[in-house]
């Protein structure tokens, strides 16, 4: 092939930089090629393992004692640790990859019978080479000197503990558990940043039951994830607690890092044993490069040559595709002129936005998200009130959600969505016009005391909520996931009438097609199980989201309630203890009095329940839950307890993972943030 200078010269300087640019990296991709590090063993007994010890703990009868074993022993402020005696690394700095890991273990902590004992056991990461610390027993689990230099970046761990003694030290505060027993996720601190109090443990210590754990972390979703297991139960009433948050590792530890378990005791006694331990992770990172190759490459102008004809003809090609030479107003045009294809809403002009919200005057505001703002506007050229989005620079939403909510809404037609009128996009602005729905969002008057909804219009608004997710899932030409249903999205005009709205994070797929991997996306409380753990989301995820929706509306409480008293913070398992006792019209909102129809609101409930089951196989689809809700169907008979979604064999075998779906209602809020952007703007201003 021929490169012509006239060609080149046609190009202009951005083109060149960027074509340069792409041959740079075509040179360096040769010889950089990437490959992947990690560590895997299983270990079902532990002679000859050569694992790490350090303080008291050693090796007795093919298990680990991570303290002093026999009572006979002085056994004030034991302390131990049991380490793998290879680094692991933990992140790539060349590429700023981060390793996925999963570790599963059997362990014992046995009080011998003693209703009184401390202090517990953690699994831990921290840099590597370091070592135990000092002054370290007791209620500092072996991972912290209370003495230490906090600027000291070897005193750092991330670390789940599982904690036998209630604390309050100011460097280990616990949480007020009743029984005093909980599993927490460390950060650098014994404060747990996340927990749940673990009400069956306390009976595992004094018979010295095994429990079964599990520890894992998704690079991709940044989701540190733990479930325990009671290992010696028998059928299908199986106590498990489950908790996660979302960590960027490498905020708290370096690139390489030591990794095991510890454990104390003080003046109480306990013994704790590590019985069985797998572990696997790995991480792509970059390969060496070869300096032969470059003396090669350099001596070789004909393959100069060829990468520069690649180069050029790639750019020729993306050009005429995507617009690759176009200014930034070319650029705006070529959106805009995708958008023109869609049916439906249309384009308006940034300068008659500005017009019709008084230049976006505050008193024109009717609320502020993650996203943005949404204004209040009159426009003249439809002669009526609309409700502006204004997408912030900086906002998770973006172009690419705001091309998705444009093109994807805007094919839909259904009188429980919100109606998208029309969208501008000018002036580096992302702007999104939709009808204005005078009562604002559901939200707002089940959480935020804006208007008391009686039950008949909550059970109307449960009903347009399912017809909405009937059409998106089963009865347009392709099915719509929408991903975000909450009763912030769910706004209501002025007859009270659901319509769901935010499809920022929609998908289509195909209605032959299950769960699709994505990136982690949605609202902790909302979201299914799997989705947490997986990154997968379905027809069935977003069926969890609604039956979570439909117990709100029957108890006008949050999904996860923070301040709530020990046992009523989540929801879901709040409503399933109470259906579980024959008492579910307990957990009614108590401002309904008794002016509702009870065979409506204890069905809204158990279908809310049986939509939000744990394991996703065993969720109706929306139109079977639609058809109970209606009484066209009986309703379920679920189990009286909340379920596990792990079988038998998988428990006893001890291969249950952690993307099998887990109850996420079962963990305890943090201060972890949605990325996401939602519709609860979209309401008026409360007077």
């Amino acid at each position: 092939m021929e490169l012509r200078s006239s060609d080149f010269q046609s190009f202009k300087a951005g083109e060149l930089r960027s074509l340069l640019v792409l041959v740079l990296s075509l040179a360096i991709a040769f010889p950089a090629s990437a490959s992947s590090q990690g560590i895997k063993f299983s270990f079902q007994n532990f002679v000859g393992s050569g694992i790490q010890y350090q303080g008291d703990a050693s090796v007795s009868s093919d298990s680990i004692q991570l303290t002093k074993a026999t009572q006979g022993q002085n056994l004030n402020q034991s302390v131990g640790w049991a380490t793998y005696p290879e680094p692991m690394r933990l992140w790539d700095k060349a590429t700023g990859n981060v390793a996925d890991f999963t570790t599963r273990f059997t362990f014992a902590v046995n009080s011998q019978g003693a209703s009184s004992f401390a202090d517990g056991l953690t699994f831990f990461l921290v840099p590597k080479g370091s070592q135990l610390p000092v002054n370290s027993s007791g209620r500092y689990l072996a991972l912290l000197n209370p003495n230490r230099d906090p600027s000291n970046s070897s005193t750092s761990f991330v670390a789940v503990e599982f904690d036998t003694f209630h604390n309050n030290d100011i460097n280990a505060r616990d949480p007020n558990c009743s029984q005093v027993t909980h599993v927490g996720i460390d950060l650098n601190n014994l404060t747990s940043m996340v927990y749940n109090c673990v009400d069956w443990f306390k009976d595992k210590i004094m018979s010295g039951g095994r429990i079964n754990a599990t520890i894992a972390y998704n690079s991709s979703t940044q989701n540190l994830s733990v479930l325990m297991i009671d290992a010696d139960a028998m059928g299908t009433d199986i106590n498990s607690t489950g908790i996660y948050d979302i960590v960027n590792i490498t905020k708290y530890l370096p690139e390489w890092v030591t990794f095991g378990f510890s454990a104390t005791t003080g003046r109480l006694f306990e013994l704790h044993t590590l019985e069985a331990w797998e572990f696997s992770s790995n991480v792509q990172v970059a390969g060496k490069k070869s300096k032969l190759w470059l003396w090669a490459t350099l001596g070789s102008g004909s393959f100069v040559l060829l990468i520069l004809a690649l180069a050029f003809i790639w750019f020729r090609r993306r050009s005429k595709r995507k617009g690759t030479y176009m200014s930034e107003e070319e650029d705006d045009l070529a959106i805009d002129e995708e958008f023109e294809q869609v049916p439906g809403p249309k384009k308006f002009y940034y300068k008659d936005l500005v017009a019709a919200t008084d230049n976006f005057a505050m008193e024109r505001l009717l609320g502020e998200g993650g996203f943005g703002r949404v204004y209040e506007g009159y426009l003249t050229s439809v002669n009526d009130r609309v409700a502006i989005k204004k997408i912030s620079p900086g906002s998770r939403q973006g172009i690419k959600e705001y091309a998705t909510e444009v093109k994807t809404i805007s094919r839909l037609r259904h009188r429980n969505l919100v109606q998208l009128i029309g969208w501008c996009h000018e002036k580096k602005e992302l702007l999104l016009i939709y009808e204005y729905m005078s009562n604002g969002s559901l939200d707002s008057h089940l959480f935020k005391e804006r208007t008391f909804l009686p039950w008949e219009k909550r059970y109307k608004i449960a009903q347009g909520t399912a017809l909405a997710l009937l059409y998106l899932h089963e009865e347009w030409e392709q099915c719509v996931v929408h991903r975000d249903i909450k009763a912030s999205n769910i706004m209501l005009d002025s007859d009270f009438n659901a319509k769901l709205g935010d499809f920022g994070l929609a998908r289509l797929v195909d209605h032959a097609k299950g769960l699709q991997t994505t990136v982690l996306a949605g609202t902790m409380g909302y979201m299914a199980p799997e989705c947490v753990y997986t990154g997968k989301a379905s027809r069935e995820s977003d069926v969890y989201s609604f039956g979570v929706v439909l117990l709100e509306i029957a108890c006008g409480r949050k999904v996860i309630e923070p301040g709530a008293e020990d046992g009523q913070v989540r929801l879901v398992d709040w409503v399933w203890e109470r259906y579980g006792t024959g008492r579910i019209l307990d957990a009614a909102e108590s401002k309904l009095g008794t002016d509702f129809d009870e065979k409506q609101l204890e069905c809204t409930m158990v279908v809310g329940l049986w939509c939000a089951h744990p394991d996703h196989t065993a969720r109706p689809s929306i139109r079977e839950a639609f058809s109970v809700l209606n009484f066209n169907a009986p309703p379920p008979v679920l189990p009286p307890k909340l379920p596990v979604p792990f079988s038998r064999a998988s428990i006893v075998s001890f291969h249950a993972t952690s993307t099998s779906g887990t109850e996420l209602s079962t963990f305890t809020t943090s201060s972890v943030q949605s990325s996401h952007s939602d519709s609860s703007a979209l309401l008026p201003k409360t007077i």
